[in-house]
C-alpha cells in the first residue's frame, strides 16, 4: 500500500524574505525582491541587477567558526532547514533517525568559494588553498551538513539536475516517503551564485537581463522579457508520512500528492521547442495525484522570462491540460524572487503550498505587455484570493530536465 505524504515544516532564506512569514507576505503583496547588485563592482559589467539575500544575520543559526568553514550556499541551506526543523515540531529523540533523510539540490555549489580560492593560488600558490576548499565547494555537502545537524541516518544526498534541482529534491523525498524507505525527509535547494564568474558566464551565453530598471527586469511572459534576473537564498520543506505526523499532531500545510519528471533529450540549455516532455512531466504528476486537468487550481510556473522557456512553457501547459489551460490561472513568482537556479523549485514549492494552505493565487508581478505566444491567465501584478484545493509547481533546467509536483489540501 502507498503512503500518503505531508508538509509538516517550511524554511526559507530568499531575496524577498529571510522566514516563511516574511516571504509569504511579500510574496502576497507582490514586493520585488531585485536592486542593484552590491556583492561585486559591476561598473564594467553589462549585467547591473540581481536579486540578492538582503539583511541575513547567519549568526541567529550558526557560529562565526562554522561561517570560516562553509560556502554562503550552505550557510543558505542549514539556516532555512533549521527553520523547517523547528517550524514542523518535530522531537529527534522520538523518531527513528535512520528512516529520516535529506534530499538537497545546488546547480552550482559552492562557486563563490572556488573563485576565491582561484585567486588565491594564483597569487601565493596552489598548495596554500584553504584546506576546507573541497568540502566548501562540493555540491552534496549542503545535503551534508543538514544530516550532521539533526542527525539524520538515512539516505542523504544531492540532486544535481540544474534549475529543475529543487522540485526533483520535493519530488524524489516524496517517493522515498511514499514508497516506505522513510517517515520524513527534508528537502529543497540552495543556490549562492551571485558573484563573478558564474554571472559572467551567464551574461556571455546572454541569458540574463540587462535591464537597469528592476520593475522591467524579470518581466516573465511579458512580451518584453529579455532574460533572467540571477537570485540567490534556499528553501526547505520538512516531508513526513501521514500517520507519523498525524501520531505526534504535526501541523499540516497539505499534501504532496503526485510528481512527474522526464528530459527534453534535445539541447543542453534550449528546451525542446513543442513543449511536449515538458508537459509529460505534468500529466505524469497529475496522474500520480489522481487529478483530473479540469481539476487544477493553480500552477507556479517556471517562467523565467526568457524568451524561449515562457514560450515553450506556454505550449507545455496547453499540450497537458488541453481546453482546461483557458481556466488555469498561472503565475510566476520570480517575477518577486528572480531565478535562484538550483533552489528556485524549493522556494517555489514553499510558495505553492502555502497557496494551497492559505487559498491566496500569488501574482506575476511588473506584467505590462502582453503576448500572443503566452496567452493564459498569468494572474498579473495581483494577489487573487481565491479556493486553491489543488496546485502544481513547475521546473525546467538546462540539461533538458522538467519536474512538476502537485499539492492538495490534506483531508
Amino acid at each position: 500500500m502507498k503512503r500518503r505524504v505531508v508538509i509538516t515544516g517550511l524554511g526559507t532564506v530568499n531575496p524577498i524574505g529571510n522566514s516563511v512569514t516574511e516571504t509569504w507576505e511579500a510574496a502576497k503583496n507582490g514586493v520585488c525582491g531585485i536592486a542593484p547588485i552590491t556583492h561585486y563592482d559591476t561598473a564594467n559589467r553589462k549585467v547591473k541587477l540581481a536579486a540578492e539575500v538582503k539583511d541575513f544575520d547567519p549568526l541567529t543559526v550558526l557560529e562565526k567558526g562554522e561561517l570560516r568553514r562553509l560556502d554562503q550556499y550552505s550557510v543558505f541551506a542549514i539556516c532555512a532547514a533549521s527553520e523547517a526543523m523547528t517550524d514542523s515540531g518535530l522531537d529527534m529523540d522520538q523518531v527513528d533517525p535512520e528512516r529520516c533523510g535529506v534530499l538537497f539540490s545546488s546547480g552550482i555549489g559552492g562557486i563563490e568559494t572556488i573563485e576565491q580560492d582561484e585567486k588565491r593560488g594564483l597569487e601565493k600558490g596552489f598548495d596554500r588553498v584553504s584546506p576546507h576548499f573541497v568540502p566548501m565547494c562540493i555540491s552534496n555537502m549542503a545535503a551534508g551538513h543538514i544530516a550532521i545537524r539533526f542527525g539524520f541516518h538515512g539516505m542523504v544526498s544531492a540532486v544535481v539536475s540544474a534549475c529543475a534541482g529543487g522540485t526533483n529534491a520535493i519530488g524524489d523525498g516524496f517517493r522515498q516517503i511514499k514508497d516506505g524507505y522513510h517517515d520524513v525527509m527534508i528537502v529543497g535547494g540552495s543556490e549562492a551564485a551571485i558573484s563573478e564568474l558564474p554571472m559572467g558566464g551567464f551574461t556571455a551565453m546572454r541569458a540574463l537581463s540587462t535591464a537597469e530598471d528592476p520593475s522591467r527586469a524579470s518581466i516573465p511572459f511579458d512580451k518584453e522579457r529579455s532574460g533572467f534576473v540571477m537570485g540567490e537564498g534556499a528553501g526547505a520543506l520538512v516531508l513526513e508520512e501521514y500517520e507519523h505526523a498525524k501520531a505526534r499532531g504535526a501541523r499540516i500545510y497539505c499534501e504532496v500528492a503526485g510528481y512527474g519528471s522526464t528530459c527534453d533529450a534535445y539541447h543542453v540549455t534550449a528546451p525542446l521547442e513543442d513543449g511536449s516532455q515538458a508537459a509529460r512531466a505534468m500529466e505524469l504528476a497529475m496522474q500520480e495525484a489522481g487529478i483530473q486537468p479540469e481539476e487544477m487550481d493553480y500552477i507556479n510556473a517556471h517562467g523565467t522570462s526568457t524568451a524561449l522557456n515562457d514560450k515553450g512553457e506556454t505550449l507545455a501547459v496547453k499540450k497537458a491540460f488541453g481546453d482546461a489551460a483557458r481556466h488555469l490561472q498561472i503565475s510566476s513568482t520570480k517575477s518577486m524572487t528572480g531565478h535562484l537556479l538550483g533552489a528556485s523549485g524549493a522556494v517555489e514549492g514553499i510558495l505553492t503550498a502555502l497557496s494551497v494552505a492559505n487559498d491566496v493565487v500569488l501574482p506575476t508581478i511588473h506584467y505590462q505587455v502582453p503576448d500572443e505566444d503566452c496567452d493564459l491567465d498569468i494572474v498579473p501584478n495581483t494577489a487573487r484570493h481565491t479556493t486553491v484545493n489543488r496546485a502544481m509547481s513547475n521546473s525546467l533546467g538546462f540539461g533538458g530536465h522538467n519536474a512538476s509536483v502537485v499539492f492538495v489540501k490534506a483531508k
